[in-house]
This record gives C-alpha cells, sequence and structure tokens, in this order.
C-alpha cells in the first residue's frame, strides 16, 4: 500500500489542523512493532489525522519510521517535527445506524426559556424555564400547547395503507 501523495497547500493545512493534537501511539524502544502498526491503524481509522511520539533521539531512525508507517498503514506523511509524526489518511464512511422499524423518529423534548418583561419597563424581565415534548408547541403568548393530529380521510387511510 503506497503512501498518500499531498499537496503542499493540503499538507499545510493538515499541519494546522494537526497543531491542537495530543500525541495518540507512543513508540518506545522496541520500535516499530506489530502492535504499533495497529494501534496507529485503528487510530487512524477512528481520528483520520493524528499525531506519534517516538522516543528514540535518532532522527533518521524517526524518519524512517515515517516513511515506514506512511507505506504501510496507506496515509500521508504530513510532518515530522522533534520527536513527534503527523500522519493523515481519510476516514472511511461509517455506516447508518438502522432502527428497529424504519418510520420517522418524532422529536423528543427540549429545554426553552420564556421571558416575560414588565409592562411598565422599571422591573426586571422574568425568565422561566419550561421542558416542551416532542407533541408540544409554544404558542405567541408563551403558552404550551399539545400538537392536534390532522384528521385524515378514510379513503387516504386506505390509500396509504
Amino acid at each position: 500500500m503506497p503512501a498518500i501523495q499531498l499537496t503542499p497547500a493540503v499538507r499545510k493545512e493538515k499541519r494546522g489542523d494537526a497543531h491542537h493534537l495530543d500525541p495518540v501511539v507512543m513508540i518506545g524502544a522496541d520500535g516499530l512493532t506489530p502492535a504499533i502498526l495497529k494501534e496507529t491503524d485503528l487510530a487512524l481509522k477512528s481520528h483520520g489525522l493524528i499525531k506519534v511520539r517516538v522516543f528514540s533521539d535518532d532522527r533518521a531512525n524517526r524518519e524512517a519510521m515515517l516513511a515506514t508507517l506512511a507505506d504501510q498503514l496507506s496515509a500521508a506523511p504530513i510532518q515530522h517535527i522533534g520527536k513527534l509524526l503527523v500522519l493523515w489518511r481519510p476516514m472511511p464512511p461509517k455506516a447508518e445506524k438502522a432502527t428497529k422499524d424504519d418510520a420517522p423518529r418524532k422529536p423528543g423534548s427540549r429545554t426553552v426559556k420564556l421571558v416575560t418583561f414588565s409592562k411598565s419597563g422599571s422591573h426586571r424581565a422574568q425568565v422561566k424555564t419550561v421542558t416542551v415534548h416532542g407533541n408540544q408547541r409554544l404558542s405567541a403568548g408563551g403558552k404550551i400547547k399539545r400538537a392536534e393530529t390532522r384528521q385524515v380521510s378514510v379513503k387516504k387511510k386506505a390509500q396509504s395503507q
């Protein structure tokens, strides 16, 4: 599996995205073991862009590790700065969750703040927090009303089934 080749502009963007990341894989004195390759592969699958810390003082060895990781995991080497290596690989598309029945889901509960201002303007506004459930709505006056189900004729019910 060859390494992914990126343009300098894309690499620069990925370096900026990786700036705030912490290393997720640490390579110790044993070097690149099958376990390290497996963990790096899992991290690339779940994150896409990762940092790897190498506890080695040999710069040439670290560069070789970066090239090996990129080739074996079909990733793009983004950056090698100090003892940190940055790798990127596009994340695989996630499978959508299948619900029990593929019926559309109804909205859940939500918390809404109602603000009532005083008529004179000299008092503070009153803030009241209410929970609005999926079958309810707020009216313009701040009252909670139950959503009414729309009546459907017998003929339309028979056609939809």
